[in-house]
C-alpha cells in the first residue's frame, strides 16, 4: 500500500512540478489545493505530498488563510543557482560515474537517446521530462544523499528560469552537453564526468 501511494505522490509531483517549470502556473499565481488536484489527476493524499514536496523545494508557499502562492521568479536567482550547482554537480556526476549500477547506466544511456530525439523534433516539452529523468537517475546513482538534497531543489528551480529563455538552439547545445555527462558516467569515466558537467553548467549560466 504504501509504495503505491508514494509512486500516485509522484506522479502527482511531476504533473504539478511540469505544470509550474513550464510557467502554465505562473510566477506569483494564487491556486487552490482543488484546482491542483484536479491539474494533477490525482486524489488529495497525493497532491498533498506532492505539494509539502514542492513547498520544500521552494516553489510552492503556503500562506495561511490566503492559499497557495507559486514563487516568484527573482531576477537574480538563476545565476545564483547556478553558482552553488556549479560548486555541487561536478562532484555528484563524479560520482555517479563510480557508483552508478548496470541498471542506472543502462537507463541514462535511454535518456540520452531521448534527448538526442528531442533534438531532431524540438519537442521542447519531452527535454525537459528527459532532463527531470536525467536528474532523478543521477539522484540515485549518487551514493552522497546529502548532496543529491541539496541538488535537487535547485536543479528544478533552474529547469523553470531556463525554460523562460529557451530556445531550439539553446535545447539543442545543451542536450549535446547532457549527452557528454551521460556518456563519462556510462564509460565510468570520474574526471571526464566532472568536467562535462562543469562545461554544462557553464554554458547553462549564459543567456
Amino acid at each position: 500500500m504504501g509504495s503505491a501511494v508514494d509512486s500516485l505522490s509522484h506522479q502527482a509531483y511531476l504533473a504539478l512540478e511540469t505544470l509550474i517549470v513550464t510557467l502554465k502556473l505562473k510566477p506569483g499565481s494564487l491556486v487552490t489545493e482543488r484546482q491542483l488536484i484536479d491539474l494533477a489527476g490525482q486524489g488529495r493524499t497525493p497532491v498533498r505530498e506532492a505539494i509539502q514536496k514542492l513547498a520544500w523545494q521552494g516553489l510552492i508557499e503556503v500562506r495561511p488563510r490566503v492559499g497557495l502562492q507559486i514563487t516568484e521568479i527573482g531576477p537574480d536567482d538563476y545565476a545564483d543557482i547556478l553558482q552553488v550547482r556549479a560548486e555541487l554537480e561536478p562532484l555528484a556526476a563524479g560520482l555517479a560515474a563510480r557508483h552508478a549500477n548496470t541498471d542506472q547506466r543502462a537507463r541514462l544511456l535511454s535518456c540520452a537517446q531521448t534527448m538526442t530525439t528531442c533534438a531532431v523534433t524540438g519537442d521542447m516539452a519531452a527535454f525537459l521530462a528527459a532532463d527531470k529523468l536525467f536528474d532523478e537517475i543521477m539522484e540515485d546513482a549518487c551514493p552522497n544523499r546529502f548532496l543529491t538534497s541539496a541538488l535537487a531543489p535547485l536543479q528544478t528551480h533552474a529547469r523553470r528560469h531556463w525554460f523562460s529563455i529557451a530556445t531550439p538552439e539553446r535545447m539543442d547545445r545543451s542536450i549535446s552537453l547532457h549527452v557528454a555527462v551521460i556518456r563519462a558516467i556510462q564509460q565510468g569515466d570520474v574526471s571526464g564526468a566532472s568536467r562535462a558537467m562543469t562545461a554544462l553548467l557553464d554554458y547553462l549560466l549564459k543567456r
